[in-house]
């Protein structure tokens, strides 16, 4: 598996996907949406929630998915509520 691109700022969601989906995975998607947005629905993921600033600010690099969240769920990846149960993007 290639790491994500070095030059760019945006990936795709299919490429989101591949490097944050497997066992060994070079990256972690991570939602830093407003809270009412989180809430509402967010990718099936683990709890980490934290904001992109934090991590460039100590040396990790920040991509944003193209069409974010939104993109995301229309491409069929699973979304959840605070409950967990099925959610929607807001």
């Amino acid at each position: 598996m290639s790491p994500l691109p070095r030059d760019e700022d945006r990936v795709s969601v299919a490429e989101a996907v591949r490097h944050t989906r497997c066992t060994d995975a070079p990256a972690v998607l991570l939602d830093v949406r407003e809270r009412h947005e989180w809430d509402a629905g967010h990718a099936l993921l683990s709890g980490l929630v934290t904001g992109a600033a934090l991590l460039t600010g100590r040396g990790a690099r920040a991509v944003d998915v193209e069409g974010g969240a939104r993109a995301w769920a229309v491409a069929g990846h699973p979304v959840v509520d605070v409950r967990g149960n099925s959610g929607s993007i807001a």
